[in-house]
């Protein structure tokens, strides 16, 4: 690191500090964690697992759940029944229909509280951490001739293609290098088994899954029954997760008390 690197990096983290003293101060905003939602019966106990971790990193915290469909409480029900300052943080990966139109739609039907939205949580090398660890839980050893697909929900957004690019680049680069070939279970291309035949035309033997998805539900029972081999479990209440969950609360929180 250079000495104008370590002055950068010094200022911003005096920054960071300054404004978090000043959020203990002002009183930390509710966090709203919002699900998409799911029939699947354990997407439920995984998502609140999830927030379970989080409370456990942040035990000062307001944590709330909300749904967009298919759970309850839904989000405008939760948002109703709130006051006050809250962040909503998406527990989704890209910036997708869901984070970009769905979620600024619900903070302007809920006018009576000051509202942020954090950013999705991915990309971000503690979602691939997440993602690696997952897939040495289920038996991934890598090696010479080895891929692996990073299956997503899918959306017809670039950002939301884009994002997914950049986390399989992120997974690939903490792999060593491995080939990480993006997959959708839905609305865009390529799908888990399309994505399984595009890396072994590049030479790719061994072939395991990452499950980018937060809880189980339809999409990771997809991307299971796709797989050829491994197939790492939706990351549920991976700690590193759970710090990335706390990590994008903090930047929305901050982004409102340091000065432009």
């Amino acid at each position: 690191m250079t000495s104008m690197d370590a002055t950068a990096a010094q200022l911003l983290g005096q920054i960071g500090v300054r404004a978090n003293a000043r959020l203990r101060r002002a009183g930390a905003p509710t966090l709203v964690a919002v699900a998409h939602g799911s029939r699947h019966p354990a997407a439920a106990r995984a998502v609140r697992e999830l927030l379970d971790a989080v409370r456990a990193l942040r035990p000062e915290l307001p944590v709330h759940l909300g749904h967009l469909e298919l759970g309850e409480p839904l989000l405008a029900d939760t948002l109703a029944a709130l006051r006050g300052r809250v962040v909503l943080v998406p527990l989704l990966f890209t910036r997708g229909h869901h984070v970009t139109h769905d979620l600024p739609a619900a903070v302007a039907a809920a006018p009576h509280l000051d509202a942020r939205i954090a950013a999705p949580l991915g990309p971000h090398p503690l979602l691939a951490s997440a993602l690696h660890a997952r897939l040495t839980e289920a038996g991934y050893r890598g090696g010479r001739l080895t891929g692996v697909v990073l299956a997503a929900a899918g959306s017809r957004a670039p950002e939301s293609a884009a994002d997914t690019a950049r986390t399989a680049a992120l997974l690939g680069a903490r792999l060593g290098g491995t080939p990480v070939q993006p997959a959708y279970a839905s609305a865009a291309a390529p799908t888990v088994s399309e994505a399984v035949e595009l890396l072994r035309a590049r030479g790719c033997r061994r072939i395991a899954v990452a499950s980018c998805f937060a809880a189980p539900g339809l999409f990771a029972d997809r991307t299971r029954d796709a797989a050829p081999g491994v197939v790492g479990r939706p990351l549920g209440a991976h700690p590193a997760l759970a710090r990335l969950v706390v990590r994008r609360y903090e930047e929305a929180s901050r982004a409102a008390l340091v000065p432009a």
